[in-house]
């Protein structure tokens, strides 16, 4: 639901207005639009996003973070977050700002507020970590704009050397459904599909909460490829490429991206599947990378394989919501849950920035912070849980009232300390 009312203007700037109407740009001279906002839901997104619940998020991730401070002398003092404006990416700019004192900068692709429409969750995430970040003597600097894209690789570069020059920390978080390539000017599109075989397993109707069965097709070498295209690691490797011929990368810059494997009840759709492919190509790319930043007098690259938790990407995955809603409800109760910015914090004090030197990796270079996830305990509940849930003990057999709670926090809705009754102009809620 969203209800305007106009309010005598006591501030220059932030206006909203209903529609673009001449008789509306003259009232925002003197008004400002606020309304009441409340969640939309159309599948697995909300079309909606609450500024102030948003705040309230980023003051919980400061909070927790500072909680976790850095005292190592090689902690981040620069750091570039590329996908920076939800779920890990988010953390991580948090993370490096609250835990270790860091200057940020970050990187997304985010809608501003436009007549009746709220601005997307990310765009008020960022600004809502700009204001923390400055309140807390920090330099916080934002790009807005599609980090696949020259243009917006230029604009990093140029404001990196206007603000402080190299980094000594870069984080690769996006996730996004396309790509457009530079370099051919193709545009790619990321798809979500067995690879080889039919897939058919239990997936969970969010919205009408029904446990239900899903099939679907496999991919094409095509739709393979494309995926790859979008998900994999050639982004990555060009954005070091440009950072390390601009000299953005300071000595002993630590150069990071996530991935995912997850438990084998979620192999085939994917990490068997057309995105496991393209995590592998991200995986894999860490090796050249590397090589590349030795040769510059840099560190290292690495692929941080992570915990499942509710994001908007995982919320579109079949099977997915019902795993982690079984998930959450087994590591709550051993006591090992954990959400985007406790992994961060846990990824920065213990593995990147640790006592030890050496950054703890698997046999295949990753570092694995799903290690709680996939012990062996919570995944012998998983397999014993799965058969069992349906429709009618969904409720009591997984914590997907929890699953619920996080997705609309996503959006920055839920939060107890927010009243969402109140009005907040969606222009200018700061």
């Amino acid at each position: 639901m969203i209800r305007w009312n106009l309010k005598e203007r006591t501030s220059v700037g932030g206006a909203m207005a209903l529609r673009t109407l001449p008789w509306v740009t003259n009232l925002r001279q003197k008004y400002v639009f606020s309304m009441i906002i409340k969640p939309r839901i159309k599948g697995f997104v909300c079309i909606t996003a609450h500024p102030t619940g948003c705040l309230a998020n980023l003051k919980d991730q400061a909070e927790i973070a500072s909680r976790s401070k850095i005292e190592s002398e090689r902690k981040p003092k620069r750091v570039l977050v590329i996908g920076a404006s939800t779920g890990y990416g988010l953390a991580s700019r948090v993370s490096a700002a609250f835990s270790a004192g860091a200057d940020t900068m970050g990187v997304y692709f985010e809608r501003p507020p436009k007549g009746e429409k709220t601005a997307s969750a990310g765009f008020y995430n960022s600004a809502a970590f700009c204001k923390l970040a400055t309140e807390a003597g920090l330099s916080a600097v934002d790009v807005n704009g599609d980090a696949f894209s020259t243009e917006c690789k230029e604009e990093v570069v140029k404001k990196a050397k206007e603000t402080g020059g190299p980094f000594d920390l870069v984080v690769y978080s996006l996730a996004s459904p396309r790509r457009t390539d530079p370099v051919d000017g193709q545009t790619y599109r990321a798809c979500l599909k067995p690879i080889g075989v039919i897939y058919k397993n239990k997936t969970l109707d969010t919205d009408r909460k029904e446990v239900k069965e899903v099939t679907i097709d496999p991919a094409n070498e095509q739709e393979v490829a494309d995926t790859q295209k979008v998900m994999g690691g050639e982004d990555w490797e060009a954005w070091t490429d440009l950072l390390l011929a601009e000299g953005l990368m300071a000595p002993g810059c630590l150069n990071l991206a996530y991935s995912y494997i997850g438990p084998e009840v979620t192999w085939p759709i994917y990490r068997n599947g057309t995105i496991g492919r393209a995590k592998e190509h991200l995986e894999n790319s860490a090796a050249a990378i590397t090589e590349k930043m030795k040769l510059a007098g840099c560190g290292n690259a690495y692929v941080s394989v992570n915990k499942a938790v509710v994001t908007q990407a995982s919320s579109a995955i079949p099977v997915v919501p019902l795993y982690v809603s079984m998930l959450f409800k087994i590591m709550s109760e051993l006591g090992t849950h954990e959400g985007c910015i406790e992994q961060t914090c846990r990824l920065f004090s213990d593995r990147l920035y640790g006592d030890s030197d050496e950054v703890a990796v698997d046999e295949k270079n990753r570092i694995r912070l799903d290690d709680w996830e996939m012990e062996p305990e919570v995944q012998r509940r998983i397999v014993e849980l799965w058969p069992q849930v349906c429709t009618e003990n969904l409720l009591d057999l997984t914590s997907f009232a929890k699953y619920q709670e996080d997705f609309l926090s996503l959006f920055g809705f839920g939060h107890s300390s927010v009243d969402y009754d109140a009005e907040v102009d969606p222009g200018n809620p700061f």
